[in-house]
């Protein structure tokens, strides 16, 4: 086959095209035999090759029936065939199954949103039932009102929000992100997205009451791009001016901030992201708590100000927005600007790539998954179109059209939703920059304009005119006529030929009018890519075909500052801007086109027709009918009355695409989300932290030159393990130290005290006090789920460990992170002859309870959990309704929620001894028949459900918490509670663990693996194993050792690894 590799690329075009019938279509053998003569190679091909209406097939057909080697051609018509038939066989195949799929996703879809209904105490209203997302507007209306279709109850933003002082993040991970010159089109990951979010955090900063918008995304030191991508910030834009024109403050403005995150030195793709999310989560945290005093020391009389919102961008950015909202109880919206599951659903139709291939090379279920927790967290989903929003997210188990339309109806009524919860979804199309477009004066009188331009006219001399213009109108000749402009690279699905036969085949078209071809830059058509190059070719053939030379300009090159002229043009002579692609997701090209005059003509299928409905200005055509499209042309370049409405509605309307307008809209949007921020019951004044725990709040005092290392400054990188070097004595190494410490005398008697006992009160927990946590995670349990025998030695090794050298003991605070209740911990603690008050913190349940021995505590020494702590996680908990769904898709025969078998017994059982508050816990009678912790979560998320399932304790338990909850955020919330910092913090694992476990091995903290100890965890209950998407391979950060070691070697293990730092 190595002599005929060309004909894989006409047999893609065959499939691309669409066309070609069916088999069952064509003629049948019996009658071709009938006929005389039969080859079933040659027909075979021939029907295939005629049936498609694509010139480049019929030449290459050409050329092998124009072999003179009777066995070549004969060869090439047999691999021609069996490719052919292989192919559509597959195709057919690959249709089938995603019949198949969508049938049952429809089915699953419909049992969800069924049992979701069930539940709902209240039958539907007519409000209920009328109020759809994104139903049009009543006509009546203006542009402007049916465009924002804002509620009534909506308060719009406006200019007295000036005293609002407002602090903004936004994230975008991947890609090279810097404010000027940038380098859009260098990879695929440094395209519009870069821009539009730079864009954004410049136009949102000038809004009145925005006082700071940060934009989150990666810093890179590597020589393979420029120097600025490592800067750790970059300033986009100065504070706004307040009322009086006084600048607002110091820290104002709009800035890039890169944190750093995985390997330092390498720039990465954003499919390799994915296993350095947790660690960006830590950094970021670094950064917004540095920020949030900053701020309120300027304008938040002390208090610290928290972000308003945070905003993610893809999915990448979109998974650690969900995290850090959730650390820091703050609203998260969601701009998914492409999606995953649609991706994935059109590479799987194209028939090339398995789903195993699809995914190792794009990650896609990574990305998938974390659009679904980016779902589960965000209070609004900001679009550019409505088809987005019904194409595209209708794909997601987070969202469903029908079921969100019942839940707002009976959220708006205050109706009881029992815990069921569906993202708002807006449609916010992008902001654009008109700085530069210059309006003219819409005369009736402009037919001479372009001829006195060009110089024309009897006796005028001609002007300068711009390159562009030359280049277009060379080809051309009557550049007068008015001009049809279509702008777009030569794509097929931007369906350029169908344009180019309806006016060829059109007269009164082709004689009232010019079409000009801007199709991207081009130097040999030969040297492009298949698609591309087949559509050039086409393009140049039916030209001839219907001799259109002088009617048509199609030039090879053009600058992107040569754009707004060229639409300058076609609106000097009165033309029409066209997009006739089979499907436009948004169609910016139509807004810019409309800001310089020109009318529209646009395919009705997505986003032009949200923007016809605001600008007015065009008309709408479906794309694959040649006489409506040349219809629609000849009717707005005949009719000038036409012609100048559209022009006129055009620029009237314009603004509504305009980034203040976005912003405005942007911000109306998010002021009506439920506003959320960490506000403690018991507040810790920072003049009782002591002066060392203030240093990290000092790292970014000077906003300009930021230090977004995650180890603390000053006396942490002194402190880190003294005994570590060995090169100097421990003495001196304790006075240099203490030589740099601040000791106020209060802070230094309470540090000398012992421990206080379980029954003794603190207000504040001694943890605030701490420099360090170690957290012992190790999930070793036996087949009943109850703690090993061996744990106990394990644990008290550690804690020998951590108390060899004093000063480290000192400043080292130890935590235990399990799926243990309180009781149980208790006990466990007991049997290892060790005291509840040895611990700082223990966080039981699975992160659903934290506890601080020696403070929040009864009388009789009895522990409470953290109350804030309970307070922060209860955002979108419905335990009762969690409880009645779980019990009943457990006990369904196909898990989907369908009645159960008569007689056959439940594989869970209810724990209600170990169940809490924010804990549902059943006990997991028969692992076989339970689903995995993944197609739980799914089938929970398609009955608006937000929660955190887990298997637990060698799989012998399954635990349900709130969306906020887990062992990993749970140390999120120390460091943003009581300032100890995740850079900081120590974890000790076993191999393997609870289907949280990976969770617990990524971030910025160090963590110990302990081999050989954990044999079995609960990870038979998920779809895989640790996967690389989710860990780190070679991480610095991750150290291991044998799970005999002595307390010397483990000693040794932490000393080791706290020499590391992030993003290393």
């Amino acid at each position: 086959m190595a002599g005929n590799e060309w004909i894989n690329g006409y047999l893609e075009a065959i499939l691309d095209s669409g066309a070609g019938g069916s088999i069952e279509d064509k003629p049948t053998t019996a009658d071709l035999r009938d006929s005389g003569h039969f080859n079933p190679t040659k027909y075979f091909v021939e029907e295939v090759v005629t049936g498609v209406d694509e010139t480049d097939l019929h030449r290459t057909w050409i050329k092998v029936v124009a072999t003179r080697n009777t066995r070549e051609r004969s060869s090439r018509l047999e691999n021609m065939c069996w490719r052919i038939w292989h192919l559509t066989r597959k195709k057919k195949q690959l249709e089938w199954e995603d019949l198949q799929r969508s049938a049952k996703r429809r089915m699953e879809r419909e049992q969800g949103r069924k049992d979701a209904t069930e539940d709902l105490s209240e039958d539907l209203s007519e409000g209920e039932k009328g109020d759809g997302v994104g139903e049009l507007t009543h006509s009546c209306e203006t542009p402007k009102k049916r465009f924002q279709r804002n509620s009534s109850n909506l308060e719009v933003w406006s200019d007295d929000k000036k005293e609002k002082k407002l602090y903004i993040v936004l994230i975008s991970l991947h890609g090279l992100v810097r404010g000027e010159n940038m380098e859009l089109g260098r990879d695929s990951d440094t395209g519009g997205q870069v821009k539009y979010v730079v864009e954004l955090a410049r136009a949102l900063a000038k809004m009145p009451g925005v006082y700071r918008v940060d934009l989150f995304t990666r810093q890179v030191l590597c020589t393979d791009v420029d120097w600025s991508y490592g800067e750790p910030t970059e300033m986009l834009s100065s504070g706004a001016e307040d009322g009086d024109g006084n600048e607002m403050g110091e820290s104002s403005g709009a800035y890039i901030v890169r944190i750093p995150f995985g390997p330092r030195d390498k720039y990465l793709r954003k499919e390799l992201l994915w296993p350095y999310i947790q660690e960006f989560v830590d950094g970021a945290l670094v950064h917004i708590l540095n920020m949030s005093k900053v701020l309120g020391e300027q304008i938040g009389e002390g208090k610290p100000i928290w972000p308003y919102v945070i905003h993610g961008h893809y999915a990448d950015a979109g998974d650690s927005a969900a995290l850090l909202s959730g650390a820091l109880n703050v609203p998260m919206v969601l701009t998914g600007h492409s999606l995953g599951r649609n991706k994935l659903e059109q590479l799987l139709k194209q028939g090339r790539q398995s789903k195993e291939d699809i995914n190792s090379t794009y990650k896609i279920m990574r990305r998938i998954e974390g659009e679904e927790l980016a779902l589960d967290a965000a209070e609004l989903v900001i679009t550019s179109t409505k088809q987005e929003i019904e194409e595209q997210w209708g794909l997601y188990d987070g969202f469903d059209v029908k079921l969100e339309k019942v839940l707002r109806a009976r959220s708006r009524r205050g109706v009881n939703c029992h815990g069921r919860y569906m993202p708002r979804m807006v449609v916010i199309p992008p902001g654009m920059d008109f700085s530069n477009v210059v309006i003219q004066e819409d005369t009736p009188e402009v037919d001479g304009e372009l001829t006195s331009l060009i110089g024309g006219t009897e006796g005028s001399s001609p002007k300068a005119i711009p390159t562009i213009w030359s280049e277009v109108m060379r080809f051309l000749t009557n550049p007068h006529k008015p001009m049809i402009l279509a702008l777009s690279r030569p794509d097929p699905k931007k369906n350029i030929t169908t344009l180019l036969k309806a006016f060829g085949e059109c007269r009164p078209l082709r004689e009232l009018a010019n079409l000009t071809l801007i199709m991207g830059n081009r130097d040999d058509i030969d040297e492009m890519t298949g698609g591309n190059a087949n559509v050039l070719t086409t393009v140049l053939k039916m030209i001839d075909k219907y001799d259109l030379y002088g009617l048509v300009a199609y030039p090879k090159h053009h600058k992107q500052a040569d754009v707004p002229e060229i639409y300058r043009l076609a609106a000097k002579t009165k033309g029409v801007f066209i997009n006739p692609a089979l499907v436009e997701p948004f169609g910016l090209t139509l807004i810019e086109a409309a800001a310089h005059g020109l009318p529209m003509v646009a395919t009705k299928n997505g986003g032009p027709v949200d923007i016809n409905r605001a600008l007015n200005n065009g008309l709408l055509v479906d794309p694959h009918d040649q006489y409506a499209i040349a219809d629609a042309l000849l009717k707005l370049v005949s009719e000038k009355n036409l012609w100048h409405d559209c022009r006129r509605n055009g620029w009237k309307n314009i603004h509504l695409f305009s980034w203040p307008e976005h912003c405005r809209t942007y911000l109306t949007r998010v002021a009506a989300c439920r506003m959320r921020h960490p506000q403690w019951q018991t507040d810790t004044p920072f003049e009782e932290c002591p002066a060392e725990q203030s240093s990290l709040n000092d790292s970014l005092k000077d906003v300009q030159d930021m230090s977004l290392r995650l180890s603390i400054d000053g006396f942490s990188s002194s402190v880190d393990y003294l005994a570590a070097s060995g090169e100097r004595d421990i003495q001196d190494q304790v006075k240099n130290v203490m030589s740099r410490m601040k000791k106020p005398e209060s802070i230094s008697s309470n540090d000398n005290e012992p421990v206080k006992p379980e029954t003794g009160l603190s207000k504040y927990p001694l943890l605030r006090k701490r420099r360090r946590l170690i957290v012992i995670a190790l999930d070793y349990y036996d087949n009943k789920g109850e703690p090993e025998g061996k744990m106990v030695k394990i644990l008290q090794d550690i804690m020998k460990a951590i108390r060899m050298d004093s000063l480290f003991a000192r400043v080292s605070g130890i935590a235990i992170s399990t799926a243990m209740s309180l009781p149980e911990t208790q006990a466990f603690l007991k049997s290892a002859k060790l005291q509840t008050a040895e611990f700082d913190a223990l966080i039981c349940s699975s992160g659903s309870e934290l506890y601080y021995p020696g403070a929040y505590a009864e009388g009789d020494g009895k522990l409470y959990p953290d109350p804030d702590y309970a307070t922060h996680i209860d955002y979108r908990w419905g335990c009762e309704g969690l409880k009645n769904t779980i019990w009943k898709l457990m006990n369904s025969p196909d898990q989907n929620g369908g009645p159960s078998k008569t007689g056959s017994s439940s594989p869970i059982e209810k724990d209600d001894k170990l169940n809490n508050t924010h804990c549902i816990t059943y006990l997991i009678k028969d692992p076989s028949r339970v689903m995995k912790v993944q197609d739980l979560r799914q089938k929970l998320r398609m009955r608006g459900l937000r929660c955190h399932p887990m298997y637990c304790r060698a799989s012998t338990r399954m635990q349900i918490i709130p969306l906020l909850a887990s062992r990993a955020q749970a140390l999120r919330y120390l460091f943003v509670r009581w300032r100890l910092n995740v850079g900081n913090m120590f974890v000790i694992l076993g191999e393997t663990g609870d289907t949280d476990y990976q969770e617990m091995i990524s971030g910025a903290h160090k963590t110990i693996v302990m081999k050989n100890v954990v044999k079995k965890g609960s990870e038979e209950l998920m779809r895989s194993e640790i996967r690389d998407d989710m860990v780190p391979k070679d991480s610095p950060l991750v150290a291991f050792i044998n799970g005999e070691a002595t307390p010397d070697e483990m000693a040794s293990a932490l000393k080791q690894v706290s020499k590391t730092s992030a993003g290393m």
